[in-house]
């Protein structure tokens, strides 16, 4: 089924095509078969919210397709972005386990396909499956080490420069090799790289013009190349 935005959405997760190794997408039939019985597929534009922090759970949304930016804010207006969900992620996952209310804004940075489960059916799904909460309990771990990860460049790197050379060489494991050197596409504005880096839009806009005068990467719109990531390294370890 095809959608204004251009995105094919799959009837049920069994035909998905999106399916891949990770988390949910490859249950048992068994439990994918329930999962698809209860979830409700949708796709979303870009800026949509699908949740704001202190809101109460009321259920997870599971990233089928997109990027969706994931922040916290404090009562003075200032944000912080803690990561960038990718697709296979569970959104939602821990509020909705523990009854708490969600611990984060969650807002689509392009057009998202989700799935939606609303937490009464995703908690019986998880008394009835076993290896859904085993997958649950994976993402979890995973998501903590991020937010370790996130905590070391925010808190623990001297420099903007190296706060960005963190942030670069995370992005860098998911680009794809040039001859140039290592391409990405950046997702954020340069605003929203100081949210994620604790800096001020100046700086990041300063240091990325450094980078490209050392020429340590190129960027074209928002399609950026790392041509020396083992200066980058370097940064990181000095």
């Amino acid at each position: 089924m095809n959608t204004p935005y251009g995105i094919h959405m799959a009837r049920n997760c069994e035909s998905c095509s999106l399916r891949e190794s990770g988390y949910f997408c490859d249950l048992p039939a068994p439990a994918l078969k329930d999962l698809s019985a209860v979830r409700m597929g949708s796709v979303y534009p870009e800026g949509a919210v699908l949740f704001v922090e202190k809101q109460e759970p009321r259920g997870v949304f599971l990233l089928c397709e997109g990027e969706v930016k994931l922040s916290i804010s404090s009562s003075a207006g200032k944000t912080l972005i803690l990561r960038i969900a990718k697709p296979g992620e569970i959104l939602g996952l821990m509020p909705v386990l523990s009854g708490t209310p969600y611990e984060v804004t969650a807002e689509t940075l392009h057009p998202c396909q989700i799935a939606y489960l609303n937490r009464e059916d995703f908690l019986r799904l998880i008394n009835k499956h076993p290896e859904i909460m085993e997958r649950s309990l994976a993402h979890l771990s995973a998501l903590y080490s991020g937010a370790c990860e996130q905590l070391r460049t925010v808190g623990l790197s001297g420099s903007a420069p190296e706060k960005m050379a963190r942030l670069l060489l995370e992005w860098s494991s998911n680009g794809k090799t040039t001859h140039e050197g290592t391409q990405l596409t950046v997702p954020l504005t340069h605003e929203e790289i100081a949210e994620f880096i604790g800096s001020t839009r100046e700086t990041v806009t300063r240091t990325l013009s450094d980078f490209k005068s050392k020429k340590l990467v190129t960027i074209h719109g928002s399609t950026m190349t790392i041509r020396n990531i083992s200066a980058l390294e370097e940064m990181v370890t000095a």
